[in-house]
């Protein structure tokens, strides 16, 4: 089920809502909270039910692992080996059905062989709540859990707003949240504020993102050799496609938590206004890049240790931080991209030189830009062929907008390439949603605004696409 689609904002969010909270105003805790996991996993099944049996096996699992580790001194039992034991088999299960079959692919073209591929499809939000869950059991080894419920553990997993593409969350701030009583009761400040954020998120969606999509899937999947001119209009275009689309989801996911009075971490914060790949990565995907330096980076030793292993440690970080997006060679070449570009900008550092930072957003900008190449296209073989347009390969189209050979019969490609500079005036000059959530007043000004916001991204809705991080 989508957040961008009619029967999630009008028929399952709505009855979620007013069980929830009528099994709260009758202090029937227990079965308010069963009520938000079992809409929760409905929620994950509606996809395909096949899916529920793997998060359910891995939420037994993980839970029964981090209680005995949290229960390790007593039980008088080799914690460390039993953690190490919990993360393997996250891993190998994350590795089974996400880079099983990207394994035979390669050693099929090295070894000439002709091993089976597996067909294995990727469960959904795999790649989160594993990465949720190991931090659940490497916190337990570490004594810095508590002892919770199976119904409040499984709410912290699959608590629907952050379920499908994050924000991977923490223990720490959602279980507190759950235990709160005052959150079980319906807060009108904090449903204004929510439903702001989705009318935000959704308008985001399917008036911005969806329009940017057939512009995309043309110049990158469809026509073999592009212009200059087009070949920078596609990458901006997607640049800004994955700009709206996941924001759109976060603020989404933000506000839904909202009503029901539970704040979930944000996980954007306005990126391409970075003037730096540091800081473009503290505002990107914020808790992915949170889990990866508590989790990898600072285990690994972080920056306490030698220029060459610090150096190390940040290019094994967004290594890693590459994989985890995908099963293919792009993904892969793109987190290393990432990573040497961190190091690059860490000697820049320790030679005190300092950057103007309204004149580094350029630059910054058209890294990611030219990272984000790599990451959209199928192949390598496609990224290098769009990147030789970029540079004037195949020549260089005049800057005429109804001369551009996929825009001149289609209404949603003329349209989505007009989106490119008001997407430029929003995403630089305007504040962004959270800033807008901190200063809210439930007044009339931001009542109309959410009522216009909600009403135009719902007739919009004729078709519904899926978030373009649900892939991985």
């Amino acid at each position: 089920m989508l957040f961008n689609s009619i029967e999630f904002l009008f028929i399952f969010l709505p009855i979620v809502f007013f069980v929830y909270f009528f099994l709260n105003k009758k202090r029937l805790i227990n079965l308010a909270t069963g009520w938000l996991v079992i809409s929760s996993l409905y929620f994950y099944a509606y996809w395909k039910l096949e899916y529920l049996p793997i998060i359910l096996c891995s939420m037994i699992f993980n839970y029964t692992i981090g209680t005995t580790l949290s229960k390790g001194d007593n039980l008088k039992i080799n914690k460390k080996a039993l953690m190490i034991f919990g993360v393997v088999v996250n891993l190998s299960a994350l590795f089974y059905y996400k880079y099983f079959d990207f394994v035979i692919y390669n050693l099929n073209k090295v070894l000439h062989g002709d091993f089976n591929y597996m067909h294995i499809v990727l469960p959904l939000a795999i790649s989160f709540f594993t990465f949720q869950q190991i931090a659940y059991l490497v916190d337990s080894y570490r004594g810095e859990t508590k002892e919770y419920d199976f119904l409040t553990y499984a709410l912290f997993v699959t608590f629907f707003p952050q379920l499908i593409a994050g924000p991977i969350v923490h223990h720490k701030e959602m279980m507190p949240q759950f235990a709160k009583l005052r959150n079980r009761i319906i807060n009108p400040k904090n449903i204004s504020i929510g439903l702001f954020l989705l009318s935000v998120g959704l308008m985001k969606k399917v008036l911005l993102a969806d329009f940017f999509s057939p512009f995309v899937v043309q110049t990158f999947d469809v026509i073999p050799h592009l212009t200059c001119f087009e070949a920078w209009c596609a990458a901006i275009s997607y640049t800004f496609q994955l700009y709206f689309d996941f924001s759109g989801y976060c603020d989404m996911a933000m506000g839904i938590g909202y009503l029901f009075n539970i704040v979930l971490p944000q996980n954007f914060n306005s990126p391409y206004k970075s003037s730096n790949p540091q800081e473009f990565w503290r505002r990107w995907h914020m808790t992915l890049s949170r889990w990866l330096r508590d989790y990898v980076y600072f285990p690994l030793g972080g920056s306490r240790c030698s220029a060459l292993k610090t150096y190390r440690n940040l290019f094994i970080t967004f290594f890693l931080c590459g994989v985890w997006h995908g099963a293919n060679w792009t993904f892969i070449i793109w987190g290393t991209i990432h990573g040497i570009a961190i190091c690059i900008h860490r000697m820049y550092k320790q030679f005190e030189l300092k950057a103007i930072p309204y004149i580094s957003v350029l630059p910054m900008f058209i890294f990611a830009t030219l990272a984000w190449v790599i990451f959209r296209a199928t192949t390598v073989h496609r990224a290098i062929d769009i990147y030789k347009s970029m540079f004037g390969f195949y020549g260089f189209a005049p800057i005429e907008i109804n001369k551009l050979r996929f825009a001149f019969e289609n209404g949603d490609l003329k349209l989505s390439f007009f989106l490119i500079i008001p997407s430029i005036i929003i995403i630089f000059c305007l504040p962004n949603s959270i800033e807008l959530a901190k200063k809210f007043k439930p007044n009339w000004i931001y009542g109309i605004t959410t009522f216009v916001m909600l009403l135009a991204s719902i007739l919009t809705i004729n078709r519904v696409s899926e978030f373009l991080y649900f892939q991985f």
